[in-house]
């Protein structure tokens, strides 16, 4: 983990759950996602929704032609467990309600801990973990009980008015949060840097990409940032931004939009965006060249965070 992982993983305790960045070879930013202890030489590392099979060839590739020396076996089991998340001011009520041997209350069980108990009488791992930045549990099953799992949630659940949820909900929640989404957000040419996650990039180790962070190139101040934007009206993703409009080509092209989703919270469209030297441009108002014909749209550069930015929500 240390040495696949930007951060530092020594000190994680048993029980415990640490988000990790993972890189290339060339310093951009390949994979993120959850890892938990669950004893003192077994871990569970969940990965980017569609990446599991790439990072698990990938941390392979590594063990077995450049580390053959280290005592650690892989084991994939997507297909062994099933998983519901939960989110939102009620969910730790709702789950109370299912769970059986674990103490939800928020001081026995913060954020970024796992706990062994039963759901709905189903044997089960509960992760306090959210990509939505509200309150949030993961609860895994034997893939053959998900099914009864997702009866019960949904039996318990119309006296919360739970709702399920699909991706496209899911990516509203997390952008206004400005979390980003490996793939979408990135495009293998994006460094912690860029995205603002310098606080994830441990300087006293090393690691796969580390030396790459140092070129020249790494290390430009000019460098796409990631940001939020303000935009008149929804945009398409990969919608490229401009400084100075033209009514002709060319124009010189300072970004382009990764994710934009019409906000409920925020009663408006929000974007997030790659602009170059973007952190320095926040207050700025750019455009974006929709067609030919000149259809433009305005957009102020913000932060990436639109949505409690505390992270009150969370922590609730």
């Amino acid at each position: 983990l240390n040495r696949v992982y930007t951060n530092s993983w020594n000190k994680l305790a048993v029980g415990r759950c640490r988000y990790g960045l993972m890189l290339g070879e060339d310093g951009m930013v390949m994979d993120d996602g959850v890892t938990s202890r669950l004893a003192e030489n077994h871990y569970f590392m969940t990965t980017t929704s569609g990446g599991a099979a790439r990072v698990m060839a990938w941390l392979e590739d590594w063990l077995q032609c450049e580390w053959p020396e280290l005592k650690v076996y892989l084991t994939s089991v997507t297909e062994q467990w099933a998983t519901l998340s939960i989110s939102g001011p009620n969910a730790r009520r709702l789950l109370s309600e299912l769970a059986e041997g674990v103490d939800l209350e928020a001081d026995a069980f913060p954020h970024m801990v796992v706990r062994s108990g039963k759901v709905a009488g189903i044997e089960a791992r509960i992760s306090r973990v959210s990509f939505t930045g509200e309150l949030g549990y993961e609860v895994s099953v034997a893939t053959s009980y998900g099914l009864a799992l997702w009866q019960a949630f949904q039996r318990v659940g119309e006296n919360y008015d739970l709702t399920p949820i699909g991706t496209e909900a899911l990516h509203v929640l997390r952008a206004e949060k400005g979390y980003i989404a490996v793939g979408h957000d990135t495009d293998g040419s994006v460094t912690p840097g860029d995205l603002g996650m310098d606080w994830i990039v441990s300087k006293k180790k090393d690691f796969i990409g580390r030396r790459s962070l140092a070129r020249a190139d790494t290390m430009r101040t000019d460098r796409k940032h990631f940001v939020g934007l303000l935009p008149e009206t929804r945009v398409p993703e990969g919608a490229q931004i401009v400084a100075e409009y033209k009514r002709r080509p060319p124009m010189k092209m300072i970004g382009h939009v990764t994710s934009c989703y019409d906000s409920a919270a925020m009663g408006r469209p929000i974007a997030l965006a790659l602009i170059a030297g973007g952190r320095e441009r926040i207050g700025e108002t750019v455009t974006i060249p929709l067609t030919l014909q000149g259809r433009v749209v305005k957009a102020e550069i913000t932060s990436p965070v639109f949505y409690d930015p505390k992270g009150e929500r969370l922590n609730g």
